[in-house]
Formats: C-alpha cells, structure tokens, sequence
C-alpha cells in the first residue's frame, strides 16, 4: 500500500489538462440542446397538440392519453434524429440520489421482425420494481408494485443514447416514494396562498411562482489519490488524516486563479451542461484548497431541484474523464471547510412581480413588506422543522462549526429593513396609514428606496439570510436533494400566508379598511416573529444561550433533529396543505433515521478495517526500525550514554505503544458499541445510539491515529495525506 500510494503521487504530478476543443457555436445556439423544450415542442408536435401542452404546463391541466400519445410520436422522432435507443423514466427516491431503468424502443412488429415503438403510455404510467427502494414500512419488501409518470414541467432531455423523462414515484396505493411529489404538491399549495394574498394589492395576478438559485460547491481529487483512500471510495470523506502544514490559512485559494487542470473540467462540463439547458452562469475557487463552486441562474423550483440533480451526476462523469473525482460530500477533509449548496429563494408573479424585492410606490412596498414578515412567520413557527429539512448524517459535520450556519435557524435582515419592520411594528395603527382621497395610500415608514441596498455586512453565519430580493437558505449540504429543504420552506410560507388572509379578511368583516387591515396583521406578526430575526454572530456560544431563551430550537443531534417531523404543528401543516399525510411523515423518518445508522454503520466497519489492516501495521514496522536502531546503539554505547544518544527513538517507541493500544481497544470498543446499538429495534432509538455512542468513539480514536501520522516515517504511511489530495491538481 505504502508504493502504491507513492505511486498514485507519482501519476498525479504527471497529468496535464485535457485539451477541449472551443464550441464553434456560441452558447446561446447550443443551449437546451438535448432538451425537449417548447422549441422542440413547437417544432415537432401539431399545434393543437403544442397548444395542450402549454396548458398542462403552465396551468397544471391533465395529460389525457390521446395528447400523451401525439407528444410521444413528436418526442420519438426528435429523439431518434439525435441517434436515441432507449427511454427511461428518471425518477427521485428517497436515496437523495436519481434512479433509472432503460428499456428500448423495440417492440415485435407481428412478422418475425421489430420496429422501434414509443407510446404515450411511456410518459403516462410505467411500472418499476419499487420493492427495493425505501418506504419507511409503508410497503412490505414482497410488495414489489410501484408508479411513475412523466411530469411535464421537467422538460425530457437526452444523455447518450436514452430518453430521459422526469417523473414521480409512487407506491399502488397513492403514498409519494419520492422527493419530487411532495415538492410540486407544496408549490401548488404556495401558488395558491401567495396568489390569494398578493391580490390583496394586484388583483391581475394569477399565479405566484417559487424561484431557486442554488450554488453548488464540491471538491475535486486526483482519480489515483482517490482510489488509494478507501475511506473516499466508500463513505465519501476522509475517517482519519492528519491536517496540512499549510492549508487554507493564507486565503489564497478562494477567488484565486482555476488550476489548468481544473479550467479544462470546468470548460467540458459547462458546455454539457447548457446543452442539456442547466443555466450555468458562475465558477470559481471556493476558500478551501481544491474546492470548488458552480451557480446557475435561477430557475423555477422543480426544474431547478430537477437541473441540480442532473449536475451533480454530470460532474461526477466528467470529472472522471478528466482524471479526476469530485467530492460533494459536505466535510470530506477534517479542519478545512466543508461544502454546503446555498438556495437563494424567492416568489414572483405570473406579472413579473418579484414578491420579496421592494416596490416602486407604497402599494409596492406594503406588498414587500407583507411577504418578508410572513416569510419570517413561517421560518419563525417551524424553524425546528426547517433544521430537520436539512440535516443528514453528512451535513452535520459541516453544520455548527465556524465555517458554516449553525444548528440554529435565525434570519438576518440587515439594517434598513429591520428599521423599517421596527419602525412599522412601534407605530400606533392610526398613525401609520393614511388614505389621501385620489392620492393613493400613504405610510408612515421610513422610505425604502426601489432597489433596497443593505448598508450593513452581509451575514455569513445566519442559516436563513435576507439579500436584497430574496432569501438565502445556507443550511443546505452540498450532496443533498434541494426537494427537502423547499418542501418544508415553502409549505411553512404556504400555511403563514394562508393564516395571514385569514385574518385580514377577519377584520375587512368587521368593517376595517383594506389596507388597516393588512398593517394591523403585520404589525402583529412582527412582533411575534422577532425571536427568528438574529444579525449578531451565529457562531457565538452566546447566541445558543439566546436563542433558548427565545424559544428556538437549539437541539444538535441528527437523529433527534428529525422529531420535528412529528410534531403536531409540522403534521397539522402538511396535511392542511394536502401534502403528506402523517403516514407518509412516519414513513419519511423511519428512512432518515435507518439511513443516518447506515452511514455511521458504514464509516465504523471502514474505520475499523484501515486502523487494524492499514495503520497498526505500518506503525508497528516503524517501531520494530526504531527498536533495532537503538538494539544497536545499545551495543556501541555505554548505558548511561544510551539515553542521551537514543533517548528520543526510546521516547518514540513507548508513544507509539501507547497510541497503538488505544487504537486497538478504541476498535473493539468501537464494536461492542455497534453490537449493542444493533439489537435496538426501534430505528429512532438505533440511529440516536449510533450518534451518541458510536461516532464518539471514532472521533477519540482518530486522534490517536492523527497523532501517529505526525511521527511516523512518512516513507511507510500508506494513505494518501491531506497535502496530498488537496495541493495536487
């Protein structure tokens, strides 16, 4: 292991950027190319046909199977012009990860011979095993029928020679077995409650759509360093090793120049990306040593969720080609920072409205302030459960530390909104309206100028951040599924803004003018939601002491994080809404806490396997050297000179002892805990025995193993070291 590790160095010094021929169109030519998008659509499918399908897709109609049919047909031939052979229904489990199965277009045509078939029924409904995909006991491991069916708002696309077509996955008895179905049940639920609202102040509106931004941030490792850390192939991130003498202390990689290497993967997979229409808009050096950032422009939620799926697997094959493996578990490296996926988040108007940027008069602004302060009431009323929306055994390395948000929810405002919700929140009611006749609607607030510019430092530790026109939920990881976050944030948006109408229609009632109305329930909900709004430093152990006494959730541990799920306030919330039945929230947690137990399953077998199979012996080769050079010094010196000669090797060895047997009866401590853990049946009450007895042995034993690493030969230590695998590009 100790030559291959020097040889994999040895390879990775060696390689050269991969040379990619420019495009000899321009971006905008080749964007969307593989994608089926209205374009196609116009230009492949009959008018009557296309205009159905502009109607499916923006206003939610049904797919009836005549149109299905006539779609198929247009798609099969732009497919087939594009060398197609396949189809497959592409689909998000529960896995955080994207699910396939090909099947080609080959149907018997009746005389010996095949033709090449696609019908609607293959967008419609398909039939795949779900028996073995997770389901929380919804479903028995025999029971094997599931459904998916195309949705039409995720345009099909083409990678190679399969037809991949977005679907939802569900089980034969209608429970969600996805990410996907619950995301587009939220988004018609906040649709519809934001539509209700901003009519309030323009009655032409008649859709709300919920926007995403997400920045994606990864590492990249030498394909050959990576092959030599086991730890990397099977979990994702390094289990022991040794911090760098130099590594991201200078702040010279973040903004700094791409390495050639880098450029070159950079330059391939944006180009694969626009093909496939993934608006690639930023790249660049993140803080840590070979990390790295890719931003899209924002784009309607689903097809955002749909688009960061599709990028995250095309960097891992591109990244391959050129050599390398890119990393997107959250902390891959110990004492570097990890890697999040910011969603910044916003609602806009089927009018161009952009719901949470300031407005060019006071209606504007009353309807700007109106969707900021409910906003805050729903991150305020379940900021536990948007904590749980987020947190994964991955993720919770990452989340606490000083490096990221912490463990806590709060939203950071900064300083002329928050004087303006003060301002707003102090004044009495009959003072801060005045209906001027013709003149319109006046506030009494301080002016908010039409672009709002926060004057103050933006705040790089709050979880949930205002940012001028939206909100910048920080909290998320970078490996996973974005569904989860959004599912909980804009069905929390959905029920304040649904309880927000109901009590402004309350007052209009009673007899209350409009406008009154709306500023007598937002001055409530300022106040009410003030413990959520945080600008100090999220990192502080300060804040954690403020934040209880606040009442917000300040619980750390994974699995326990999840109980949020269940509480009566996020089940009432779901099913009000129509988008998980309590069943289904059961069923979702059963697969969170069984997944987190995995993973610390996983990272302790491959933990245990490095120490005594990788470490102990390549220590203990190194002490039997240190043993025999001071055997002889022995005979070549006197005893009392001995000490003085070889005193430090004799120091050496007995440290090494010491760190080995610590090692050993770590591990077999680090076993006896998971047997214990194991015979728990409960899954709640195995994944918490795992977070507090398990993983806490791993970590004491780690330092021991980094402690050897120190002072042993490096010319024997096998795995790959951090200057290694992050200074390497």
């Amino acid at each position: 292991m100790a030559n291959l590790r020097f040889q994999v160095v040895a390879e990775a010094f060696k390689k050269k950027p991969l040379d990619i021929p420019a495009p000899t169109e321009r971006p905008s030519e080749y964007f969307g190319k593989y994608v089926f998008n209205k374009q196609k659509m116009f230009k492949y499918l009959p008018k009557k046909v296309y205009d159905k399908m502009l109607d499916v897709i923006d206003n939610g109609a049904p797919l009836d199977r005549a149109t299905a049919d006539q779609v198929a047909a247009g798609m099969k031939k732009w497919a087939m012009e594009l060398g197609v052979t396949h189809c497959t229904h592409w689909f998000q489990p529960l896995t955080d990860a994207t699910a396939e199965k090909h099947d080609g277009f080959v149907e018997h045509d009746g005389k010996g011979g095949m033709i090449e078939e696609f019908e609607g029924k293959s967008l419609v409904q398909q039939e795949p095993d779900a028996s073995s995909f997770p389901s929380g006991g919804i479903r028995s491991t025999f029971e094997a029928r599931g459904y998916s069916a195309w949705d039409p708002t995720s345009p099909v696309f083409v990678i190679g020679d399969t037809l991949m077509i977005p679907t939802v996955f569900i089980s034969y008895t209608g429970e969600a077995l996805d990410y996907k179905t619950p995301l587009l049940r939220t988004l018609r639920a906040v649709d519809k409650a934001a539509t209700a609202v901003v009519q309030y102040f323009n009655p032409d509106v008649k859709k709300v759509v919920s926007n995403l931004g997400w920045e994606q941030e990864y590492f990249l490792v030498d394909e050959g360093l990576f092959s030599a850390r086991p730890d990397l192939l099977l979990t994702g991130r390094t289990l022991m090793g040794h911090s760098s003498a130099k590594d991201q202390q200078m702040d010279d990689h973040y903004f700094g120049s791409i390495p050639e290497r880098v450029a070159a993967f950079m330059k391939d997979l944006e180009r694969q990306a626009l093909e496939l229409g993934i608006p690639c808009k930023t790249r660049h050096n993140e803080v840590a040593p070979n990390q790295f950032e890719l931003a899209p422009i924002f784009e309607e939620t689903n097809l955002a969720i749909d688009h960061n799926m599709l990028i995250m697997s095309l960097m891992k094959k591109v990244a391959r080609h050129h050599g390398f493996r890119c990393l997107l578990h959250e902390k891959p490296f110990d004492g570097v920072n990890g890697s999040g996926k910011h969603c910044n988040w916003s609602l806009s108007t089927d009018t161009g409205i952009l719901l949470h940027g300031p407005g060019k008069d006071e209606i504007g602004n009353l309807r700007f302030i109106t969707f900021v302060v409910e906003t805050l009431m729903g991150v305020y009323k379940h900021n536990g459960l948007l904590k749980a929306s987020i947190m994964t055994a991955t993720n919770a390395h990452r989340l606490g530390a000083n490096e990221a948000p912490p463990a806590i929810v709060s939203s950071f405002l900064g300083r002329q909104l928050t004087t303006v919700l003060e301002h707003l929140a102090n004044t009495a009611e009959d003072d801060s309206i005045d209906i001027a006749g013709k003149a319109g609607l006046k506030l009494d607030i301080p002016s908010i100028p039409e672009l709002l510019i926060d004057n103050t430092d933006r705040n790089r530790t709050s979880p949930f951040a205002f940012t001028g026109n939206r909100f910048e939920f920080r909290a998320v990881g970078s490996e996973a599924n974005c569904a989860s976050a959004m599912i909980a944030l804009n069905a929390a948006v959905a029920e304040a803004l649904v309880d927000f109408k109901k009590r402004v229609d309350a007052l209009i009632a009673k007899g209350k003018d409009k406008h009154t109305a709306i500023l007598s329930v937002l001055k409530d909900d300022i106040k009410t939601c003030k413990p959520i709004h945080f600008e100090g430093n999220g990192y502080s152990d300060e804040w954690v002491e403020e934040a209880k006494k606040r009442g917000l959730d300040t619980e750390k541990s994974c699995p326990v994080i999840y109980d949020r799920y269940l509480d009566k306030e996020s089940i009432d919330m779901f099913e009000s809404l129509n988008i998980m039945a309590a069943k289904e929230l059961e069923a979702r947690n059963e697969i969170k806490w069984e997944t987190y137990t995995k993973k610390i399953q996983i990272e302790a077998r491959v933990f245990g396997d490095l120490s005594i199979n990788h470490i102990i012996p390549q220590v203990m080769c190194y002490q039997t050297k240190l043993a025999q050079n001071v055997a002889s010094l022995k005979a070549i010196f006197p005893s009392e000179e001995l000490y003085a000669v070889a005193g430090s090797n004799i120091a050496l060895i007995s440290e090494i002892s010491r760190r080995v047997k610590a090692i050993e009866e770590g591990i077999q401590e680090l076993i006896d805990a998971r047997k214990v853990a194991n015979k728990i049946e409960s899954e709640r009450e195995k994944a918490v025995a795992y977070h507090d007895t398990v993983e806490p042995i791993m970590n004491r034993v780690r330092y021991e193993i980094d402690k050897l690493e120190e002072k042993v030969d490096d010319e024997v230590w096998t795995l790959p070291k951090y200057r290694e695998m992050l200074f390497i590009r």
